[in-house]
Order: C-alpha cells, then sequence, then structure tokens
C-alpha cells in the first residue's frame, strides 16, 4: 500500500506570540488589485491543507490576495499549549491575529473567512475592537454552546477512538492527537457549556455574510439568528440544503457564490442586503 505524503509543513512561517504559524499567501491579481484582502480562518480541527480549493476558487474568482494559516497546534505551525482555556479563542481573535495581520502589513480593513471556530475568531475579533475589518464572512458560526454541538463533538470523540479518523488528520497536522485534543476536550469541559460570545457581538459594525447548512451537525440556525440579533453591522444570510457543518466543502459552488455575490454587493457604505438561498 502507497503511503499519502503529509499536506502539512510546506509553507513559509511567519513569527507571533506562541511560535511560527504557517501561511499560504496568494498575491492579488490586476482585477483585485486594491480591494480588501481576504484571510481566511480554520475550524477547530482545520489547517491550510483542509480548506482543500476553497481558498484558491476564492482567489480565482475575485482577484484578491487571499491569506490562509494554520493556527497553533495545527498543520505545520508551532504547537499550541494544552489543556486549551476556554477563552483559547478570545486569545486568538485578540492577540495572535492582529499581530499576524500587522507582520503581513494587512492590519485593518480585511475581510475575514471563518468557518466555525474560525468564524468565531472572526466575530471575536471585529466584536472585541481588537481589529476593524472590511467585512466578515461567517461558514457555520458559534456564538453559544448548542446541546446538538455537544452530541457532535461527542460523536467525534468515538469517531476518533473507533475509525481511521486519526490516520486521516494525521495528513494534515504534524501533531494530530494534539490537534484533536487540543480541540474536543475543551469542548466537551463542563466550563465549556457556558460559553456565550453574544456580549461581543454588538461591536460587529461592519457587514457580514452568514452561511449554515440545515444538516449542520454541530449548529442549529439559532446560531444565525442570535449573530443577526446581535451585530449593529447589516447581515446577509444565506441558508444552505444538503449541507453540514462545511458549506465549502458540502457546497463549494453555492458557498463560493454567496462569497462572491456578497463582496460584489457591498456599496460604498459598507452596506450589504439580506438575501437567503438554498
Amino acid at each position: 500500500m502507497s503511503r499519502r505524503e503529509p499536506t502539512y509543513g510546506n509553507h513559509p512561517t511567519v513569527e507571533v506570540r506562541g511560535g511560527p504559524v504557517e501561511v499560504l499567501d496568494l498575491p492579488a491579481t490586476d482585477a483585485g488589485e486594491g480591494l480588501a484582502p481576504l484571510v481566511l480562518l480554520h475550524e477547530g480541527l482545520g489547517s491550510i491543507a483542509l480548506w482543500r480549493s476553497f481558498p484558491h476558487d476564492l482567489h480565482a474568482a475575485t482577484g484578491r490576495r487571499t491569506v490562509v494559516f494554520s493556527r497553533h497546534g495545527h498543520g505545520g505551525s508551532a504547537p499550541a499549549e494544552l489543556p486549551r482555556p476556554v477563552t483559547y479563542m478570545h486569545h486568538e481573535a485578540q492577540v495572535v491575529l492582529p499581530q499576524l495581520l500587522a507582520t503581513l502589513g494587512i492590519g485593518d480593513g480585511a475581510v475575514l473567512v471563518g468557518h466555525s471556530d474560525g468564524a468565531s475568531i472572526a466575530l471575536l475579533h471585529a466584536g472585541s475592537g481588537a481589529g476593524r475589518p472590511a467585512a466578515l464572512v461567517l461558514l457555520a458560526p458559534h456564538v453559544v454552546v448548542e446541546d446538538v454541538s455537544i452530541a457532535g463533538i461527542e460523536e467525534a470523540e468515538v469517531a476518533w477512538r473507533t475509525t481511521p479518523l486519526p490516520e486521516r488528520l494525521g495528513r494534515h497536522h504534524a501533531d494530530a492527537e494534539a490537534t484533536f485534543r487540543g480541540w474536543n476536550d475543551v469542548w466537551l469541559s463542563p466550563a465549556f457549556r457556558d460559553w456565550d460570545v453574544r456580549e461581543q457581538l454588538s461591536g460587529v459594525a461592519c457587514p457580514s455574510l452568514l452561511v449554515q447548512g440545515h444538516d449542520d451537525q454541530y449548529g442549529t440556525m439559532r446560531q444565525l439568528d442570535l449573530v443577526q440579533a446581535g451585530v449593529a453591522g447589516p447581515t446577509t444570510r444565506v441558508e444552505l440544503d444538503d449541507c453540514g457543518h462545511s458549506p465549502h466543502l458540502d457546497r463549494p459552488d453555492a458557498a463560493r457564490e454567496a462569497v462572491v455575490s456578497f463582496l460584489a454587493g457591498l456599496d460604498v457604505s459598507g452596506a450589504a442586503g439580506p438575501r437567503v438561498g438554498t
């Protein structure tokens, strides 16, 4: 049986607090020159590689500079300190992300494209005042912990022990077990049941695109309801049928079209209109 080569550690690194992080930086084309760059923030078990083709597809469709990175403890980046505290996403949003953006010469004014944990980090970054992004694209965001969230993460724990999940994650992370434990253990800790970032939402003044699948195994449409009720900026909402927790993988064409349409629809004042699609 041939062994698949790992897909981590093949990118340049940038030094931030906590150690280096690997970065994929696709430069703007002529079509995207002068437009706000896209910065992609992955989910709890994600990395640069686990976005699959989505960053390249967005780059091709928009021409914008597109930056993707693996957080500490993911992909080929430096290890994270374990166990993670309940506030680990706040630290990413308020400490690591601002430093990374500054180091890359981006600063404020980027479009943050976050998935799951990454979407929550994007909301915390904008809502806390740690940064002022031009817009947010939130794929399956979490703002509170639901029963379905815990049930899904408990199922992931079973899958880790009974399926080839460790081998599959090992193709994308330097230490797959540490990556898994860094996510699974904190989410299943009793203290995390009270995790709730609704108070930070009122500080989000920029336009936001919200995308979620009707078959999401980690969250319900209540998450989008809470975001829309809490943020100060305008929102555009897209609900997708035949779609689980990863719209960019489950419905890649629809997710890409939603992002491209949202970015094209932002007017000079930054307003965005509501839209619900399937």
